[in-house]
């Protein structure tokens, strides 16, 4: 008599390394919970973006209309009073958001995959390679990066798209110098060896061993170049290299204002000031939770 034996369904084997990793990520996420620093620094942040996304749909005024009196003080009508072209100053704090946190996220992210990449090589491979890379990074590191920001920007134009190319270059040797201490620090371990007796080639070694135990430093890196892009961002478009005008850009708004604080009228840089300090403040709240908890 024949008997039909019917397969039945195998479970997905699931590595002890993965699960650790998993469980690791949700304890992470329960602690930082726990802070009251990184739940403020989240909401600021997450505020900023849903303004940014919805824009003029919510803006009390068109950010470019004129209005017939300029340096009008904050008062029931415009609570933060209008600039010197008469142009609602809260509504230009509103749109201008979104310039900051779009330039600056892409200008870290472009720091830090780029840093990551050369981190990891220079850290593992050692050698020649370190040692070359590594004169390239401390050169990098000697020059000052607003300075250097504004030749470039100068001499390739201040589009967007340059601004974040830019940014991001000056970031990566910074990104570089902490992923490779933290490599340095892996490769002597006994699973990296023990990944070599196994004969693994060194680009699996780089990613599926090493890259996942620095992945915490990369993390906080990338929250802690968000904020200086923030700043850098906010610094050259102040200084006439960044976003150009009609851009309701905070830096370039604090730079078009700041002059007029003599004669009183402080309205039109201060709350653009105030916007950026408070973006900046709450992205380090969440560096700072992250490190804090990362290192526990």
């Amino acid at each position: 008599m024949d008997v039909t034996v019917t397969p039945q369904p195998v479970a997905p084997v699931v590595g002890p390394a993965v699960s650790e990793r998993s469980q690791a990520r949700r304890e992470t996420l329960k602690l930082l919970l726990r802070r009251p620093a990184f739940i403020i620094g989240n909401i600021v942040i997450i505020s900023w973006i849903v303004i940014a996304i919805l824009g003029e749909r919510i803006t009390p005024y068109d950010p470019f209309n004129q209005f017939f009196n300029g340096h009008e003080p904050p008062s029931a009508q415009h609570l933060m009073g209008t600039d010197r072209l008469g142009r609602d100053v809260l509504s230009r704090v509103m749109v201008g958001s979104r310039d900051v946190l779009i330039i600056a996220p892409l200008a870290a992210m472009v720091g830090v995959v780029a840093g990551t990449l050369l981190g990891l090589i220079m850290g593992f491979y050692r050698g020649l390679v370190d040692d070359v890379l590594s004169r390239i990074v401390e050169a990098f590191l000697a020059l000052p990066v607003i300075l250097v920001a504004l030749l470039v920007l100068v001499v390739l134009g201040t589009s967007p798209l340059v601004v974040v190319a830019v940014v991001g270059v000056l970031f990566t040797p910074i990104v570089a110098r902490t992923v490779r201490s933290a490599v340095l620090s892996e490769r002597q371990l006994d699973y990296v060896t023990a990944a070599r007796l196994r004969g693994e080639t060194g680009f699996f070694i780089l990613s599926r061993e090493i890259f996942p135990n620095v992945l915490g430093p990369t993390v906080v890196e990338m929250t802690v170049r968000f904020g200086y892009a923030i700043f850098t961002v906010a610094t050259l478009s102040f200084l006439g290299v960044g976003l150009q005008p009609p851009s309701p850009d905070w830096g370039l708004t604090v730079a078009e204002e700041y002059n007029n604080m003599i004669s009183g009228v402080w309205w039109p840089t201060l709350f653009p000031a105030l916007a950026i300090a408070s973006t900046i403040v709450a992205v380090n709240l969440i560096a700072d939770s992250l490190q804090s908890v990362l290192s526990e």
